[in-house]
């Protein structure tokens, strides 16, 4: 029997999770997107325009409008709109503040068109001049601006800190947060492991990282590692995720923010969960999404074709069935407990 989740919880898709069939272009991408919906893995999708919209960065509304008709065909709607804020105009001059409002703008327009109710920038990215001279175009396309918190950038972390603070002090429901469970990581993904392991990273690290993942010394040997120059070139990108994309938060250390978190990236790497490393974060996320009340989206995104060839459709539709029993068990334990 289906897990049923806490009333204004909904799982949705990303269409990021196809990005490796998308950029073989067998088919078209609208097509692959729509895909989703139409082979029933999510009726909700969240966009990356960049991988659908060839006008992307100022998608045209013919474009827009073609998808929009497919997907809702298909039954699916659009939840949020991943955003790009290139703050350069060539190599060496920024764009001014009014020149980044202009790079978004049609971006914002694009959402609103396309029946999405919110968009996404990393955290701290637009600023805040910029985010005061978004509120009223927000207001006026009734969207909310999400910024997104992943891997390493935990709410105690100095460089995160401060435009959490300002989101909190704008006290604006169109100002929110987004948090990417890459957050919450008990241990590294096994078939990450492996990868490493088979391209020639030290044995005693990857031992290290199989067994102390959540000791904060352990970035100390990733540290080592990097500045030895022992990683092999082919593996070095795909390294980077220890200092970059993989955290080592609990999900109670997100108690503190979640009056101001509108979202989650349910991101996942790989579906090897023998010893709950997949679903035990979000069992744990739902229990105490539970008890505050949340509601919002819940998005499957997964990070694993980095390394991994499997199908997306498969990958993606398996996850939210782990998802939704893991929400749903954690929900259902808090609402037990407060009893």
């Amino acid at each position: 029997m289906e897990a049923t989740l806490p009333a204004g919880w909904t799982l949705a898709a990303s269409s990021f999770n196809w990005a490796p069939e998308i950029i073989k272009a067998e088919r078209s991408s609208a097509e692959i997107v729509t895909g989703i919906a139409q082979d029933n893995v999510a009726k909700v999708v969240e966009l990356e325009p960049g991988l659908v919209w060839r006008s992307f960065p100022a998608p045209q509304d013919h474009e827009i409008d073609a998808f929009r008709t497919t997907l809702e065909q298909e039954g699916g709607r659009v939840s949020l709109v991943g955003c790009s804020l290139d703050d350069f105009t060539s190599t060496t001059e920024r764009r001014t503040t009014g020149q980044r409002l202009e790079f978004l703008v049609p971006q914002l327009h694009a959402a609103r068109r396309v029946g999405a109710t919110g968009v996404r920038l990393p955290i701290g990215q637009a600023g805040p001049e910029l985010l005061r001279l978004l509120l009223p175009v927000l207001q006026d396309l009734d969207l909310v601006l999400f910024e997104e918190i992943q891997g390493q950038q935990d709410p105690r972390n100095p460089h995160v800190r401060p435009a959490l603070d300002h989101i909190a002090a704008m006290d604006d429901p169109r100002i929110r947060v987004l948090v990417d469970i890459s957050m919450l990581m008990p241990a590294l993904p096994v078939s990450y492991l492996d990868e490493l392991a088979r391209s020639g990273v030290s044995p005693v690290l990857c031992s290290r990282l199989e067994t102390e993942w959540k000791d904060p010394a352990t970035n100390d040997a990733v540290m080592a590692a990097l500045r030895s120059g022992t990683v092999p070139g082919s593996i070095h990108t795909l390294f980077m995720n220890l200092l970059i994309r993989f955290g080592r938060s609990d999900a109670a250390d997100l108690k503190e923010i979640l009056p101001l978190v509108g979202g989650f990236h349910l991101k996942f790497w790989d579906l090897d969960d023998a010893d709950q490393r997949v679903s035990k974060p979000i069992e744990e996320l739902g229990r105490l999404l539970a008890g505050q009340g949340f509601t919002g989206t819940l998005t499957s995104e997964w990070g694993g074709h980095e390394w991994l060839k499997d199908d997306p459709s498969d990958m993606t539709r398996r996850h939210l069935a782990l998802a939704r029993a893991s929400l749903g068990a954690g929900a259902t334990r808090e609402a037990t407990q407060a009893s």
